[in-house]
């Protein structure tokens, strides 16, 4: 309902949860003449309608567009926008490769590029604007949690409903080879879905309040998870230690699985086999790297790289045995984890339910996620969640990267506390202009 002259006012059922609001406070509230409705899908170059501090000035449609700041933005003088938006004009220019934006950065065209990619961070900054110091390297170490990187067993697939053999098939994978030889070592090992954070379980044991959550569910989570001292093995990097192997193999065995004749099959002889669906060159490595692991306990998994629109299309209607996912994370988690973790989802084609969950203590666990209203209960909910997910093996933990890096004009200035989010572009500031 309008409220005053400026003013909306949303009135929440009972069945709204905790994070109603915030969705609701999300929602941008356009004025009437703005909307057309018959026309809202279609594609247009009229500049929205909008609050912020910036204005369209220039589009050029596939090259870029530029931004010029609006002396009259009504926030400008209030305490959190103080300091903020420093540049008069913004231009952001589209390239089609990331290598021809590289080079243009290399210029001086461009003067600020984030890097995500560990081996170019490493080797590809040797060139004359770094040499003299007109091009510098940033590091910024943020503190949001990790997310959840990697290999995603869809359980709706018979070989995979045992967690037994998905923790089995989870611990062939070899990081530390991967990490080596593929990434230059950049990356730490993921062991939570809220690593890096409070809401993490990882190296934390469950206090009372998440003990109360879990109730009886608490004797389906893993003793050494449930106590804080759960941990993925370390190997000793040559994509065969024997030592892990063997805890994978005693797993397997768990599972209905035993090597005969050099292949892993179950008690009617059938091997154990499947395919990693994957969808670019960088996924397909990382498979080859873990199929070679596999292969050397006798397990047959192909790879099968598709195109993207393939890959859209199996993945929406579930289609795969496994494929490589990453779950973002944020210190506000909520609704999203229906669409990836509920058991309603599971049947439900185009939601994020990649590993196919089917279980009634998930779905209570996020019902308490969703319905905490202190710090200290959403916390405990959250871990006893976590906790859960990592009993359950649906994902082959990956890695994470806990820093971001940046490469900028030495002109472009940024302050020395790095915020909760890390690195902020509209907080920098351009030191040649006075």
């Amino acid at each position: 309902e309008k409220v005053g002259e400026h003013g909306v006012r949303f009135t929440f059922n009972d069945k709204a949860d905790r994070e109603t609001p915030l969705i609701f406070g999300l929602f941008p509230v356009l004025p009437k003449h703005a909307i057309d409705p018959d026309n809202f899908d279609r594609t247009s170059l009229t500049p929205p309608v909008g609050s912020g501090p910036y204005k369209v000035k220039t589009v050029k449609p596939g090259e870029s567009i530029t931004y010029e700041r609006d002396p009259n933005y009504w926030g400008k003088d209030i305490p959190s926008k103080v300091g903020t938006d420093n540049y008069d004009q913004i231009t952001v220019q589209y390239f089609l490769q990331d290598t021809t934006l590289f080079e243009a950065f290399k210029k001086g065209d461009v003067d600020i590029y984030p890097d995500g990619n560990p081996g170019h961070w490493a080797n590809a900054y040797d060139f004359p604007a770094v040499a003299s110091g007109a091009a510098v390297k940033d590091t910024f170490t943020p503190k949001l949690p990790s997310g959840m990187l990697g290999f995603v067993f869809n359980t709706r697939r018979p070989i995979f409903t045992d967690p037994k053999v998905r923790e089995g098939l989870s611990l062939v994978f070899d990081f530390e080879w991967a990490n080596k030889n593929l990434y230059s070592g950049a990356y730490k090992r993921t062991q939570s879905f809220w690593q890096n954070s409070e809401l993490s379980s990882f190296g934390v044991p469950a206090n009372a309040a998440e003990l109360a959550l879990l109730g009886p569910i608490k004797d389906k989570i893993a003793p050494d998870i449930l106590d804080g001292t759960y941990k993925l093995p370390v190997t000793d990097g040559s994509g065969r230690d024997r030592n892990v192997l063997k805890q994978a193999v005693g797993l397997l065995k768990q599972g209905g699985y035993t090597i005969q004749g050099g292949k892993m099959a179950d008690a009617s002889g059938r091997q154990l086999g499947f395919e990693i669906m994957t969808q670019n060159a960088d996924q397909e490595k990382l498979a080859v790297a873990y199929q070679r692991s596999l292969q050397a306990i006798g397990i047959a998994a192909s790879i099968r790289t598709v195109d993207d629109s393939q890959y859209q299309s199996r993945t929406n209607s579930f289609d795969y045995d496994m494929i490589m996912k990453s779950y973002t994370s944020s210190l506000s988690p909520g609704n999203e984890q229906l669409g990836r973790w509920s058991s309603a989802a599971r049947t439900r084609e185009g939601t994020d339910s990649f590993a196919g969950a089917n279980d009634p203590d998930l779905d209570t666990l996020i019902d308490h996620v969703l319905r905490a209203r202190s710090a200290d209960d959403f916390t405990a909910a959250v871990r006893s969640y976590d906790r859960l997910l990592l009993s359950s093996h649906y994902v082959l933990p990956l890695y994470h990267m806990d820093q971001q890096w940046v490469a900028r004009s030495k002109r472009i200035g940024h302050p020395d506390t790095v915020p909760l989010y890390g690195y902020q572009l509209p907080v920098w500031w351009d030191t040649s202009v006075q």
